[in-house]
């Protein structure tokens, strides 16, 4: 799902339709324009895509043999993933390099808050659910909040029941489903004190990943471009020594290299001991 832009600097999103069921050819056709016309590509995958999808991309750039590609793929509900979709596209209208922007996805996941208000948890199998949930699944008019990102949390709806927020100023996206509640918008969004609130059409992978069609989706999320810019600007970056890029982190989110693993001197004298 690509959401509409949050402002007039967001950058279009290229969406890879159909990429399993598409000749191979001509998905790969349409990687190598893409690669072509900017230079780099930032592929953003749900950890739920089908299997056929992850395999399909990364036979691409295989192909391809390309290290202007990275794949990224967050443990995010659907909604949760477009916005941070967009935080990128947002973010790729600054001077900000290609390893440092495809980086910043790792950064700010850790500033969204994304979760959902079911009307059954008995299908729900990507946040820890028990027993006792599951049985009061069956009870007519039984109500759960569920927050998947970034700590699981479940709660039965009752005028006590909360859900842990962000510590800091966000706005709110919320996608309804085929559920009646103003639970979210009425309780939650003022407990997390948020900053705006938007609606969105319910993205179409949403009833799959949790499990119900009857639900109310929502995301609470950065929206600022100024801070997004701040928070990835103020890492610290590092160059990876295989190609050369400059990456937030550790590992290259282009060529997967990691830093090369160095001897201490004492191991060093070890090894030269032993040779000697």
């Amino acid at each position: 799902m690509a959401l509409p832009p949050q402002d007039e600097r967001t950058l279009p999103a290229a969406v890879l339709r159909d990429l399993d069921r598409r000749p191979l050819e001509q998905a790969l056709a349409d990687m190598q324009t893409l690669v072509e016309h900017h230079g780099h590509v930032i592929v953003v995958c749900s950890q739920a895509a089908p299997t056929a999808v992850q395999r399909r991309l990364y036979t691409l750039r295989s192909l391809m043999e390309s290290d202007r590609i990275a794949f990224f793929h967050p443990d995010l509900p659907p909604l949760g993933l477009a916005v941070l979709a967009r935080q990128l596209r947002q973010l790729a209208s600054c001077d900000i390099s290609p390893g440092v922007l495809a980086s910043a996805g790792r950064l700010l996941v850790h500033y969204i808050h994304a979760g959902a208000l079911l009307n059954s948890v008995t299908r729900l199998d990507r946040v820890p659910v028990g027993l006792k949930s599951h049985a009061k699944s069956w009870v007519p008019g039984s109500q759960f909040g569920v927050l998947a990102h970034p700590e699981p949390k479940l709660v039965r709806i009752t005028p006590e029941a909360a859900l842990p927020g962000p510590e800091f100023g966000t706005w709110m996206l919320v996608a309804k489903g085929q559920l009646q509640s103003d639970w979210v918008t009425g309780t939650l969004a003022p407990s997390w004190k948020v900053q705006g609130l938007r609606e969105t059409p319910l993205p179409a992978e949403s009833p799959g990943w949790w499990g119900t069609g009857r639900l109310i989706e929502f995301c609470s999320y950065l929206p600022d471009l100024s801070v997004l810019y701040q928070l990835v600007t103020s890492v610290r970056r590092t160059r990876c020594h295989w190609c050369g890029i400059d990456v937030i982190g550790d590992r290259c989110v282009f060529c997967s290299a990691t830093p090369p693993v160095h001897d201490s001197p004492h191991k060093q004298l070890e090894n030269r001991t032993a040779v000697g």
